[in-house]
């Protein structure tokens, strides 16, 4: 055993060497190498990372969602229908909201207007962090809104949402219920949407169908369904990314086949000088072995390191705009690092695997040449 671990340190510190006599090409190549895992790392480090904050974020949200459809399009929902709805057995409890979208032409950008028990008293507000960006505004300030009938009020910036929510509520905008029924046009009979609780989860598809029945003007949304809805928007993003990088990671693999499989006239005399002095073409291809493992294991542990502080410490800058999606109103948050072992399988098995082999095969085709011919470069 100490013999098989003295001859493969023998030969780690002989390819060290190797390398260290091509240092302009190897220097390339690694820098090349790097970038390409750098790229694919960062999008899916990032479309992982963003995938468990919804899913996070979603936890706390209603088990299932009733909303009213008129002609295809969703419309306010007579809150009577509460009473019908809370007589179905396995509902726990039942509720109403008040949300809404509210288009700023000063910014051109839409906000979230909600009402919750946080709300604010009448004539205040509370702002996420990206309505204060963008508009410049601070505690005290006042927002002028223009209601469904035309007539312009003003409400006062009561508080602004702290940085650490700003993924969920940069576009946020918190407002009393009067002030939002004011502003809409809202009648104190009917609420934007309804929001259920069930008490065993495995009754959902069941207590749906049951409001469908009883309520046939409604759509239900169960939360599973988010779930699944966000999962596909970013999983969809990040394949838009992967595509618009497979012309690099194809440039790549070429790039790579060439360096590896086009032995320079140097390389074979080497190999020859190997084999004229005994080393068998065992020997010859473990050292190419080698090679190829410390090139493509540099590359890996780099573009992951350069990855990782990418997503997890300046939030994606490179990827914001497609991953996050388009708005006027961009978030700025910090993702928390989450790392699946399989998206490290999947990039080792992409990038290290196909180099290592791709160095293995013309070494093995040189190793079995006549060494005389080689060093006479024939």
């Amino acid at each position: 055993m100490q013999t098989w671990i003295q001859r493969q340190k023998n030969m780690i510190e002989f390819t060290l060497s190797s390398l260290l006599r091509r240092k302009r090409k190897n220097v390339a190549l690694v820098t090349v190498y790097t970038l390409v895992v750098f790229l694919l790392a960062s999008v899916i480090f990032f479309t992982y990372a963003i995938k468990r904050e919804a899913s996070l974020v979603l936890e706390g949200s209603p088990d299932m969602i009733v909303q009213r459809l008129i002609a295809g399009r969703q419309d306010p929902i007579p809150l009577s229908h509460l009473d019908k709805i809370k007589q179905i057995r396995g509902v726990r409890s039942a509720g109403s909201r008040l949300w809404g979208y509210y288009y700023d032409p000063v910014v051109g950008a839409n906000y979230t207007l909600m009402v919750s028990g946080e709300s604010p008293a009448e004539g205040s507000i509370t702002v996420g962090q990206g309505i204060a960006r963008t508009r410049l505004l601070d505690v005290g300030d006042e927002m002028e809104f223009k209601a469904h009938d035309g007539v312009i009020f003003n409400l006062s910036v009561q508080g602004i949402f702290s940085a650490k929510s700003e993924l969920v509520s940069s576009d946020l905008l918190l407002i009393s219920e009067s002030d939002f029924r004011k502003l809409f046009g809202l009648p104190r009979s009917h609420a934007t949407d309804l929001i259920l609780q069930v008490g065993n989860p495995r009754e959902q598809v069941t207590i749906a169908e049951k409001i469908a029945a009883l309520l046939p003007d409604t759509r239900i949304i169960l939360k599973e369904e988010l779930l699944r809805t966000y999962d596909t928007i970013f999983d969809w993003r990040g394949g838009l990314m992967l595509v618009i990088l497979f012309g690099a990671l194809l440039a790549f693999i070429i790039f790579a086949w060439d360096k590896a499989s086009g032995l320079s006239v140097e390389e074979k005399r080497e190999t020859g000088i190997l084999k004229a002095v005994g080393w068998e073409t065992s020997d010859v291809i473990l050292l190419k072995f080698w090679e190829g493992m410390v090139i493509s294991l540099t590359s890996f542990l780099a573009g992951l390191v350069l990855a990782y502080v990418h997503i997890f410490f300046t939030s994606a800058v490179f990827f914001e705009p497609v991953l996050k999606g388009w708005s006027v109103l961009y978030p700025k948050f910090r993702l928390i690092p989450f790392i699946n072992p399989y998206q490290i399988v999947t990039l080792f098995f992409l990038t290290v695997v196909p180099y290592t082999v791709a160095t293995i095969i013309p070494s093995w085709r040189a190793s079995t040449i006549d060494p005389d011919s080689v060093m006479r470069g024939s």
